[in-house]
């Protein structure tokens, strides 16, 4: 019961301090002071070939520049058509940005939907896909209910900057683990996967990786609940 109390403290203080999130705390604000210069050197590292670079630039990226800031409110669509505000989940949140032109791993989606049957009463699990409404009910079914699934098609939002920057920094799929105030605690690619590689293996390299990063917020979160405790 205690327990509860606690966290439903820490959602209300949460939804009370996002609404005062300085612009320059904020994930677009923070990832265009710096995106030009990291796209300049990635791409020289990649046209070299020169991969090991290229992954260092963009973990470097990610731990001094997104980690910490809190990602912007911006509106998409369920499936069903209905919109809704980032900002509605409460949840510390695992979000995935994914397009159905995309061809994930053999085991990357079983593994998600695993994730989902485990944790969905502790997070809310997001699939956000850069694609019309038509596109992504197309690849709906491939998920489990406990994700929601959402689309932003971005002919619809041309005048929303904080959707641009999403779409266009970080590329997809991309994985983000969000405290349920906003903030962002880590950001991690997709697991490159060889075509024709055995399900086991895809499967398992999915599951760690998400896995690894929800344990991160999880701990990050119990934190906070341990803190709020001690203040009352």
């Amino acid at each position: 019961m205690v327990k509860n109390l606690l966290f439903l403290l820490l959602l209300a203080n949460s939804s009370v301090f996002s609404q005062r999130i300085a612009p320059y705390d904020l994930f677009s604000y923070n990832i265009e002071q710096h995106l030009k210069s990291y796209v300049q050197k990635a791409d020289l590292a990649y046209e070299f070939s020169d991969f090991e670079r290229g992954e260092f630039l963009f973990d470097s990226l990610v731990k001094n520049v997104v980690n910490q800031s809190y990602m912007d409110n911006f509106k998409a669509k369920k499936i069903s058509g209905r919109e809704v505000e980032f900002y509605d989940f409460e949840k510390p949140m695992f979000l995935m940005t994914y397009a159905s032109w995309c061809t994930p791993g053999i085991g990357e989606i079983p593994a998600l939907n695993k994730i989902a049957e485990t944790y969905h009463k502790e997070l809310d699990i997001i699939v956000l896909f850069w694609n019309s409404k038509k596109q992504a009910k197309s690849v709906a079914s491939q998920y489990n209910s406990k994700i929601t699934l959402l689309y932003i098609d971005e002919i619809e939002n041309k005048s929303c900057h904080a959707i641009s920057t999403l779409k266009h920094s970080l590329g997809f799929p991309t994985s983000f683990f969000i405290k349920a105030n906003k903030q962002i605690i880590d950001v991690r690619r997709g697991v490159l996967h060889p075509y024709e590689e055995e399900y086991s293996i895809s499967y398992e390299l999915n599951h760690d990786a998400f896995l690894n990063g929800i344990s991160l917020l999880l701990k990050s979160n119990n934190s906070d609940i341990s803190l709020l405790s001690g203040q009352n």
